[in-house]
């Protein structure tokens, strides 16, 4: 049930009034005052309150410093007019040592326990208050734009959970992040987001949309602080920061006396919730945050700018060209690039595998296409941190070694990566290989990339173009993309330009009525995310470029790092790094080169050249290159 109206109506200045009259209508305060901020309040001894300055400054997103006074201060006046922070809330919580100790309906008169401590009203003035924006600020934001609040329907204090995520230390104060949870409909996901990003002062756009499990928390019925929330169908699970951190951060430094709100009790400001006061948001022509779902097992919802996205659809239709004429663009599929990236932001260890030996007749069988888009993949991954291994066939271990080591030694490659192969010899060989001592609860990987590589036909062979069956070539690494989709917390893509790779099974009913022999060499086996391409490599380009786009992104950067130690800007040598390892003209000519020394072939006509799939390097793959680059980079605008 929501709040009174009569009390809903009130201005904040009239319910504060109430509160220090000690009115018992009010306790906490979610729902009251729409359209205007809401404060946490914390109460530190002035040597403890340079400290817990950084550690706002550091956790932004769930500690948004509105104000801070001067030892001894009630009042706020940027905040509210004629306040007392003594008596303005409606329960103080105090502690002693970093444990709470009792609770109160004012610190007015307080004296505190410990007869060492000074005299009534004496220690106040030592004390900082600092004021922090609160969720409760944008809940009538949320009702105004048609997004349903539901602690507010059921007239419960909002959810709040202490998480597995730890806050940036500073000082003498370290704690986990507390998040707030609300239940929102998956269609206004969108809406929610857009509005509470436009209000950084009350914690800004969700840190976390989906499984709970993923913050660390094992039971949302049991929420740490305040009430149960139940959801209604159709609903999500979305988190924001919470500024209840701070009384962690109490908890935690155990300070000799400290007081806090209690939790859903909060101070009520006169700052509305436009208020010119906020924060500067990411710059405006980045656009508001969207929402994009890229996870079912476990459900997990990304958040990327909209300028990101529209880069990233830019991509998107440059390698869509179709200079082959294969007729590719008949199995695109929008966003999946989109998703794949975002997927693969997330992830923090990736298997990738190509490798499509259609040459049977030469050696070695492989073509041209595949591994330079695994390796542009694989350097852009690295310098993002992530953990990356090749996975390849025996037959071509040896070979496939040397081109890594002459990819790191020409600077293709940022670093060598583990070089693995897979042999399905015993029932439990996939859980063994994906999964850590075979546990499916601790996955090795986290996902994995199929780019050019040959995929298992619904007859359980392996096909060329041609329809040339190659079964005699290929290891089962199909069968690790058919586990993974069992396994909670591992994501697959698939790259490729025709419809027989590994992957593409998500799309073999396309590839089936519309691709050349499609009904023979469709691969049947699917991965979550199906790339297609002109060529295979512009699509490990695009990966490549897509992830680059992400991690420059404010809004996308904020939400992977959950809004803790965010920096306005990317350092410089962090930039130049990533910029470094973005796919180039002079890295793709060298690593063809390469495979050319290798004895690899063209795709498409077999020839030794500098060519792939038939196109040669110069103009075709180059200008590709150089248009992913222009719309990565911003140095031109991108061609429609």
């Amino acid at each position: 049930m929501e709040q009174p109206d009569l009390l809903t109506v009130l201005s904040p200045a009239e319910l504060r009034l109430l509160i220090r009259r000690e009115d018992l209508r009010i306790s906490t305060t979610t729902g009251f005052a729409p359209g205007y901020q809401q404060a946490n309040v914390i109460l530190l001894p002035n040597h403890l309150a340079d400290n817990f300055e950084a550690f706002c400054r550091s956790n932004p997103a769930p500690l948004p410093l509105l104000y801070r006074s001067q030892s001894g201060e009630t009042s706020c006046p940027p905040l509210a007019r004629h306040a007392d922070i003594r008596t303005d809330i409606s329960q103080y919580c105090v502690y002693q040592d970093g444990v709470l100790v009792e609770t109160v309906s004012s610190l007015q008169d307080y004296q505190p326990r410990r007869p060492s401590e000074q005299s009534a009203g004496a220690w106040w003035s030592d004390m900082v208050c600092f004021y922090l924006g609160c969720s409760f600020g944008f809940e009538g934001s949320l009702k105004k734009s048609g997004v349903p609040v539901r602690n507010v329907e059921q007239g419960t204090n909002v959810s709040m959970y202490k998480t597995a995520i730890p806050c940036v230390p500073a000082g003498v104060f370290s704690c986990p992040l507390v998040v707030t949870m609300r239940p929102i409909p998956a269609d206004l996901l969108d809406v929610a987001i857009k509005t509470t990003h436009l209000n950084p002062v009350a914690h800004g756009a969700p840190i976390h949309i989906g499984d709970p499990a993923l913050l660390g928390i094992g039971d949302l019925s049991r929420p740490d602080y305040g009430d149960r929330v139940e959801p209604e169908p159709g609903d999500v699970p979305v988190f924001w920061a919470c500024g209840v951190t701070a009384v962690e951060a109490i908890l935690s430094s155990k300070p000799p006396l400290a007081f806090s709100h209690s939790p859903g009790c909060m101070f009520l400001t006169d700052l509305p919730d436009s208020s010119t006061s906020s924060p500067p948001s990411p710059p405006p022509d980045h656009g508001d945050p969207l929402c994009f779902l890229i996870s079912h097992n476990p459900l997990l919802y990304s958040l990327a700018s909209q300028r990101a996205v529209e880069k990233i659809r830019q991509l998107d239709a440059i390698i869509g060209e179709d200079p082959g004429q294969r007729g590719i663009k008949a199995l695109f599929v929008e966003d999946e690039l989109l998703r794949s990236c975002l997927a693969l932001s997330h992830s923090s260890s990736v298997a990738i595998t190509t490798g499509f030996p259609t040459h049977y007749m030469y050696s070695p069988p492989d073509e041209t296409d595949g591994p330079p888009g695994a390796i542009a993949m694989a350097t852009m991954l690295l310098s993002l941190g992530k953990r990356v291994t090749m996975v390849t066939d025996r037959r071509a271990l040896e070979m496939n070694q040397a081109i890594i080591d002459e990819a790191v030694r020409t600077g293709v490659l940022k670093t060598t990566i583990p070089l693995v192969t897979f042999e399905n010899s015993a029932p439990d060989s996939t859980l063994q290989f994906l999964c850590h001592n075979g546990d499916p609860s601790r996955p090795r990987y986290d996902h994995m990339v199929a780019i050019e590589r040959s995929g298992r036909a619904e007859d359980g062979n392996y096909y060329n173009m041609r329809g040339v069956n190659i079964k005699h070539l290929v290891d089962p690494v199909d069968d690790l993309f058919i586990a993974a989709k069992d396994l909670p917390g591992i994501t697959t893509t698939g790259i490729g330009d025709g419809g027989n790779e590994l992957g593409m099974g998500r799309l073999k009913d396309r590839v089936k009525s519309l691709m050349p022999k499609g009904s023979l060499i469709a691969c049947d086996v699917p991965a979550d995310y199906a790339i297609t391409a002109g060529v295979s490599n512009w699509g490990g380009y695009a990966v490549a470029c897509g992830l680059y786009l992400l991690h420059t992104c404010p809004a996308h950067q904020r939400y992977l790092r959950k809004g803790l130690g965010i920096k306005p800007t990317t350092p410089p040598e962090q930039l130049q790094d990533w910029t470094a390892n973005l796919p180039s003209v002079d890295k793709e000519e060298s690593i063809l080169s390469t495979l050319m020394r290798f004895g690899i072939r063209s795709g498409k006509t077999a020839h030794l050249a500098m060519e792939v799939d038939g196109l040669t390097f110069h103009p075709t793959h180059s200008d590709i290159i150089t248009g992913l680059l222009e719309v990565t980079l911003g140095s031109t605008p991108c061609k429609p």
